[in-house]
Order: C-alpha cells, then structure tokens, then sequence
C-alpha cells in the first residue's frame, strides 16, 4: 500500500509523486501525499515548496512522470531546523554569533 492509495481510490484519480498535473490552470508536479490531499510544487514556486491541492478540484493529471524539482540546500536546512522542535533561533540553531545583540 503506498501513500496515495487512499487518493487514489477514493477520487478516482491516478497520482503519484513525479506526475505532471494542471491545478486552477497552473502546471506542478506532485512531490507528496498528504492525506485527502495531494501535494503540488507549482512550476512558479521555489523547488520544493508544497501547495495542498484537493485531487478533484480542477486538477488535471497529465501522462508525463518527472523527478521532481529539489528544495535547496537552505531550503532543507531550514527545514532540518523546524523539525527539530528546539526553542532557539534559526541563527543560533545554526551557530551563527549574531553580532550587536546583548
């Protein structure tokens, strides 16, 4: 079972991560399942970046399947920091001397 079986199955639909689709006349490509949703990086976003798009609602699957597009490397950083739940600052996360601050 993987995670788009839910979508999949209850919308009737064909998705899975890589495959090209047009939301709201905007061409993406899905890079996650989240749950009743599917997960679209618009090409006019930054790589990586998930909009939550209902697998119905004017979603248009295309037959092309690509690598999705990667987050940067700041990208994943910063993600790497909010995951870690901890209660410092980005810059102190990171062991950035933030200079001027008492």
């Amino acid at each position: 079972m993987n995670d788009f079986d839910y979508v999949n199955r209850t919308y009737g639909v064909n998705a899975c991560i890589g495959r090209r689709v047009i939301v709201y006349g905007k061409s993406g490509t899905i890079i996650k399942a989240l749950g009743h949703y599917i997960g679209v990086n618009f090409d006019e976003s930054k790589p990586g970046k998930t909009s939550r798009c209902h697998p119905e609602d004017q979603v248009t699957y295309l037959d092309e399947i690509v690598e999705p597009r990667k987050a940067t490397r700041s990208q994943r950083r910063y993600g790497d920091y909010l995951a870690s739940d901890c209660c410092n600052s980005f810059a102190e996360w990171l062991g950035i001397e933030r200079k001027g601050r008492a």
